[in-house]
């Protein structure tokens, strides 16, 4: 199987992105992760524990920053007070915008920290008494960075997942430019969730013939 290259939206600048005019929108999320030390099966290495959000579709922890009122880590702040309870972002902690594509004016805003397994585990577990689990948010996952054996299981399956928005993008995206997975794997794994899903979709549809 050719692995096809990792796709990729228009980035931006911060400062670019703070001249756009009122007729787009922000998007500020946060993927925060730590380095994993452990093992699957006791032979797999985890190597990064990274958390997204389910709510219906995957995606990371954040929303929509209304700037007219807010600046963009602040209004980030609000949301994840909202959804984790626990955790404030900084400027520091900005990574990266991109240019949505489709008819809405959108900049995804994109931000990153490192934090221990152990305060990772912390945010989990204040996640479950924040204000909006169970309703808007469902949980968060783990984003499982290993791939096994069958070339299928684990990543790629993870991939194969509906994210909402450009979360996944953003997720390439991270894992590449923080030296989490080298591109070429990422490939792969993407390459890999593609064929999984082509196949899922010609088993429900009728044949042709």
């Amino acid at each position: 199987m050719s692995a096809a290259a990792v796709p990729e939206l228009k980035r931006i600048s911060r400062v670019e992105a703070m001249r756009l005019g009122p007729g787009w929108s922000h998007s500020c999320h946060a993927m925060l992760y730590a380095a994993n030390p452990g093992q699957l099966f006791g032979r797999i290495p985890m190597r990064f524990s990274v958390l997204m959000r389910f709510d219906g579709l995957l995606g990371f922890p954040g929303g929509f920053v209304d700037r007219r009122f807010w600046s963009l880590e602040d209004g980030l702040n609000r949301v994840l007070g909202l959804g984790l309870g626990c955790l404030r972002l900084t400027e520091a902690d900005y990574l990266s915008s991109h240019l949505t594509e489709g008819p809405h004016r959108v900049v995804a805003h994109l931000y990153a920290r490192q934090l221990t397994l152990e305060q990772l585990h912390a945010v989990e577990i204040s996640a479950v008494h924040s204000r909006d689990h169970g309703l808007e948010v469902l949980g968060l996952v783990r984003v499982p960075l290993y791939t096994q054996k069958d070339r299928v299981g684990g990543f790629p399956n993870f991939l194969s997942n509906a994210f909402i928005s450009t979360a996944k993008y953003q997720l390439l995206f991270a894992l590449k430019v923080l030296n989490m997975m080298p591109e070429e794997k990422l490939a792969e794994a993407l390459a890999a969730a593609t064929e999984k899903q082509k196949k899922a979709l010609e088993k429900l549809l009728p044949s042709s013939s």
